[in-house]
């Protein structure tokens, strides 16, 4: 069984989201001229059918050939069945790109929400809020690609004797140890991969949870602070409870971007070392090894991984709401 049509033919994309944009300005137009009486429900479908025309020429029609694709070998075209999902299972290096995967999303999520709380409960009530928050803020100005080159620089590494330029090997030196290879030390260099994803997202957690820290009432803070109520059990039993739901946005927000979480592992280790995740396997298996089943493969399990996430924040907010 062949997808050559399908696997070659992107031109067809091109085209269908031509005709979607067409549709979706002449849809504004016949809804910005008519004057008279228009029923809600006809006047929603019409506005609604530009977006849904872009999404299915720019969403569904790439989400279902990258479907096709992953059944087929990527080279001919030619049918493999589940071969591409029983070699993701299988491989020693997929295996490692599910692992790193897994642990990323365990533990981004965890450090990034737990330090942007810390760095929010300490300057909510600070005279430099304003300035605090800034600071903190300013790695994510930064582009995942930029932080790395930063970060790749911290973990610098020259032979013993030689003059240090990495920051953390200085510092071991500084204090009589020996200088040592952070990007290369399996599993460790996964650690160190970690920090610097947490590094750039601590801000947007530190900004939103210091929002809602500072939107707790303050006669609730107040009231126990009568009832002799200690600053670690207002905490714990008062402000903790009353910021879950934005605690919750921060962390679903983190998972979501941690499984597509790329360009820090591409520009710190590129995939080596056993440092690989599902995004950078897939990237390397479709434009680097030319084996765009195995690619696609990945990319439907990713996307397999992320919908009940987005699905649970999709309800939380409308729970919230």
């Amino acid at each position: 069984m062949s997808f050559d049509v399908v696997a070659q033919q992107p031109k067809l994309l091109y085209l269908l989201q031509g005709i979607a944009a067409f549709t979706a300005v002449v849809c504004l137009i016949l809804v910005a001229l008519h004057r008279g009486p228009v029923r809600r429900r006809g006047a929603a479908l019409l506005l609604l059918a530009p977006a849904l025309l872009l999404l299915t020429a720019g969403l569904l029609v790439p989400g279902l050939r990258t479907l096709m694709l992953s059944f087929t070998d990527g080279e001919g075209g030619t049918w493999a069945g589940l071969d591409n999902y029983v070699w993701m299972f299988t491989d020693p290096e997929a295996l490692i790109a599910l692992r790193n995967t897994l642990a990323w999303v365990v533990l981004v999520p965890l450090l990034t929400t737990v330090v942007g709380l810390l760095y929010a409960a300490a300057v909510v009530r600070s005279r430099f809020r304003g300035l605090a928050l800034s600071l903190v803020l300013l790695p994510m100005v930064m582009s995942f690609v930029g932080a790395g080159l930063v970060w790749k620089f911290v973990y610098a590494y020259r032979p013993a004797g030689a003059d240090q330029i990495g920051l953390l090997n200085q510092l071991v030196v500084a204090f009589g140890g020996e200088p040592r290879q952070w990007l290369v030390e399996s599993p460790w260099n996964v650690l160190f991969l970690v920090v610097t994803m947490v590094w750039t997202q601590a801000g947007f957690a530190a900004v939103l949870l210091a929002g809602a820290i500072a939107a707790v009432p303050r006669e609730t803070t107040e009231a126990a602070q009568l009832d002799g109520a200690s600053p670690r059990q207002i905490f714990w039993r008062i402000t903790l409870p009353s910021i879950r739901p934005t605690l919750l946005v921060v962390v679903l927000a983190e998972v979501i971007g941690t499984f597509k979480a790329f360009d820090v592992v591409k520009t710190m280790t590129g995939g080596q070392f056993d440092t690989g995740v599902i995004a950078h396997e897939m990237y390397d298996q479709a434009f680097r090894y030319g084996r765009t089943g195995r690619g696609a493969a990945l990319a439907v399990l990713l996307f397999v991984l992320v919908t009940p996430v987005v699905a649970y924040q999709v309800r939380a907010q409308r729970r919230a709401r």
